[in-house]
């Protein structure tokens, strides 16, 4: 919680510019917020002002709230990470999680070429051609007392982890070399970060890693919720072809396919539009619904028992040994070592069977 102190230590160095917004009287809109440290005027970033309904998995949410808790003034807020598949609702739930603590969210998203100074300041040239510093997302949730989320942080390199060292610790603080200042984080800030699995990702060093704790790790809901999910962000569907997509996501789930809610989504919402987009040759339900499915998961999505099996073998179900030529050579190339050696062994075989008639016939005589 703000003390009185430290309410009025960090609204002294805000500066709000306001205007009323067209048409509505009493509602403001924030053209631009500055922060000053050190002489240097950082200009603030806008929060995200997505809708985050979490349905289901209710005990999730309590872990991520749990990690945000401070219990004495010696204690400390968890930066956790969430994990999970794509598509799975790693970023719904801490948008969730913002929201229940009305606090302004902040969301960062990681990429591979992310560099330390985008975590952090970014100097942008003004219309006058001075050097205006721009706070990120992060380091304006750090100041304003917000929660940031770094969404995919296994995509971004070491060095930009090793920026945020000090802010994941108890110093509470990140150095921004482009703007030559130091700026600690607000009592209430808040982080989380995301994290897909999958192996398009960057390996984080375990010094990070150890700072990014505990671990929360999302599952597939179950059928009720998904439901529930795909009911709310698609209140206008088919009951019939809603209730189609949850079994198709179900199914997929129980085979441990990597087919997620999101998919679900996306998947029911083309078969909508084109149900109702051609009214002088409309599609059946069954007809719009296979196509969208194929359009977006791809005609193998169509049979879910044999992808099951194929990502079973490509897993290493059926593994065929390999010996050193098949580093260097094809199966079929001359060169290969092995080269030839099946049609051998069916010569050796036949040779066999040959030797066996004569000594029978040997015997009969």
């Amino acid at each position: 919680m703000k003390t009185s102190m430290q309410i009025s230590r960090y609204q002294s160095s805000l500066h709000l510019h306001l205007v009323p917004y067209s048409g509505q009287e009493d509602t403001l809109k924030i053209m631009s917020v500055t922060h000053e440290i050190d002489g240097v005027l950082l200009h603030m970033a806008g929060p995200d002002r997505s809708e985050g309904n979490w349905i289901g998995q209710h005990e999730i949410l309590k872990q991520l709230l749990a990690c945000w808790l401070v219990l004495d003034p010696k204690d400390m807020p968890l930066t956790p990470r969430l994990v999970g598949t794509p598509g799975i609702g790693k970023t719904t739930l801490a948008i969730s999680g913002a929201r229940v603590r009305q606090q302004s969210l902040y969301i960062y998203q990681c990429t591979a070429d992310t560099r330390p100074e985008d975590l952090l300041v970014t100097p942008v040239i003004s219309e006058k051609g001075k050097i205006a510093y721009h706070a990120s997302p992060l380091v304006t949730a750090m100041i304003q007392g917000g929660i940031c989320v770094l969404d995919e942080g296994n995509r971004m390199n070491e060095k930009s982890w090793a920026s945020l060292a000090p802010l994941l610790d108890h110093r509470r603080y990140v150095e921004s070399i482009v703007a030559g200042i130091s700026i600690p984080a607000h009592p209430d800030f808040r982080c989380a970060v995301t994290m897909n699995d999958d192996e398009s990702t960057f390996e984080i060093p375990d010094y990070i890693l150890s700072r990014l704790q505990p671990t929360l790790t999302l599952g597939h809901p179950n059928r009720e919720d998904e439901r529930a999910i795909l009911r709310y962000h698609l209140p206008f569907s088919d009951l019939e072809m809603l209730d189609l997509t949850v079994e198709f996501l179900q199914q997929a789930h129980e085979l441990k396919l990597n087919f997620s809610t999101r998919d679900g989504i996306n998947m029911l919402r083309y078969a909508l539009k084109r149900l109702h987009g051609d009214s002088e040759h409309p599609l059946s339900k069954d007809a719009a619904w296979r196509e969208s499915l194929v359009n977006c998961l791809g005609e193998e999505a169509l049979d879910l028992n044999r992808l099951s099996e194929q990502r079973t073998r490509t897993l290493g179900g059926d593994v065929v040994s390999m010996g050193l030529g098949d580093f260097f050579f094809n199966p079929e190339d001359p060169l290969h070592p092995d080269f030839g050696q099946e049609i051998d062994d069916d010569d050796d075989d036949m040779d066999d069977d040959e030797f066996d008639s004569i000594d029978d016939d040997e015997d009969d005589e």
